[in-house]
């Protein structure tokens, strides 16, 4: 037996799963039906305590291809756990995953419940532990902090392609290895390099475009990161996504703050001016871009369908577009287009 306890005081009682140990982290929840291990090792999760909304989680096991980086959550709450999961490419149990990448969880929580005072009261700290603290408020102080530099890879790692047509620049602020292939897919060369490399380095490979990863954390503290895409922006083809949406906004002389429970789930709605059309996007963010703080050479192109936030932008005065959602192939080739490609080839 073990417990989560809110900032605010709350207690939701539940079963250890994974690891041993307390665990403190950013509540957040996720709302996809599948996907369990894609979140498990999503890096933009660094810090959180990840409660999924679905209640049932791991019937299909745990097949290690499906993974889209190391593990960077602190904690993991479910409703109810799967033991014996049937799927010919699982190879283990989520459990002994999580053991595995020392993830502390529960299971046996009403997860329900939980992410009603999320969505009523916003996102709040949160601690895993075995005995309920006498006083919750030091949770209060917790905060998400330098999350990039902790998933950022730290030294330069090329990957090659089949058929080479560009070589592109990926900025690590926490990418997920999909965006790598489906780069490498559209004959991409593609160099990930760490978050604190300078705009000079980079210039000096002459990459044919750039590429912003998501990522943790708040933007706004990347300061150096800023002043790097800053220095990029209008010298060469930039694609941002996620973090780099909201990057390459600062950069440009915008604002971005923090959202009352982020979006987090493969079921966000996004509006596109373009076609008018609503498009089902799969989400990981905290905070957004505040669409009035945006330069004039900034065209919003997509906005929440939920609560109108930002989703994405075109910028006039450089080859530059950016979205706050996981790329659809429609990206990627619009990417393509401005590194003066054809699109699907």
């Amino acid at each position: 037996m073990a417990y989560l306890v809110l900032e605010n005081g709350a207690v939701f009682e539940g079963q250890r799963i994974g690891a041993t140990g307390n665990a403190v982290g950013e509540l957040v929840f996720t709302t996809g039906m599948v996907g369990y291990l894609e979140t498990l090792t999503d890096p933009a999760f660094a810090g959180q305590i990840v409660i999924q909304t679905f209640p049932l989680i791991g019937n299909y096991g745990v097949a290690p291809q499906d993974a889209e980086g190391r593990p960077a959550l602190y904690g993991y709450i479910v409703r109810e756990l799967c033991d014996e999961p049937s799927n010919f490419r699982s190879e283990g149990t989520l459990d002994a995953f999580l053991k595995h990448h020392g993830i502390v969880g529960l299971c046996g929580v009403d997860t329900r419940e939980l992410t009603r005072i999320l969505r009523e009261h916003g996102t709040m700290n949160a601690v895993i532990c075995d005995n309920i603290p006498e006083d919750p408020a030091p949770l209060k102080q917790y905060c998400v902090y330098g999350a990039v530099a902790q998933v950022s890879t730290t030294k330069a790692v090329i990957h090659p392609t089949t058929e080479r047509r560009f070589a592109v620049t990926l900025i690590d602020c926490g990418v997920r290895s999909s965006v790598i292939d489906a780069l490498c897919k559209r004959g991409c060369e593609v160099t990930v390099v760490p978050h604190d490399t300078s705009a000079e380095v980079i210039l000096a490979a002459k990459p044919d475009g750039v590429v912003l990863s998501g990522g943790p954390g708040d933007p706004a503290e990347n300061t150096a990161l800023i002043a790097t895409v800053k220095a990029l922006f209008g010298n060469v083809p930039l694609f941002g996504m996620g973090l780099g949406q909201q990057l390459v906004a600062l950069a440009r002389g915008g604002k971005t703050s923090k959202l009352k429970h982020g979006h987090r789930g493969a079921n966000q709605p996004v509006r596109c001016d373009g076609d008018r059309r609503t498009y089902i996007t799969s989400q990981n963010h905290g905070y957004a871009v505040e669409s009035d703080t945006l330069p004039t050479t900034a065209v919003i192109t997509h906005y929440n369908a939920n609560d109108g936030t930002c989703e994405g932008i075109a910028y006039t005065d450089a080859p530059c577009f950016t979205v706050q959602f996981d790329p659809d192939p429609r990206d990627y080739d619009r990417f393509v287009a401005l590194m003066g490609g054809e699109p699907n080839a």
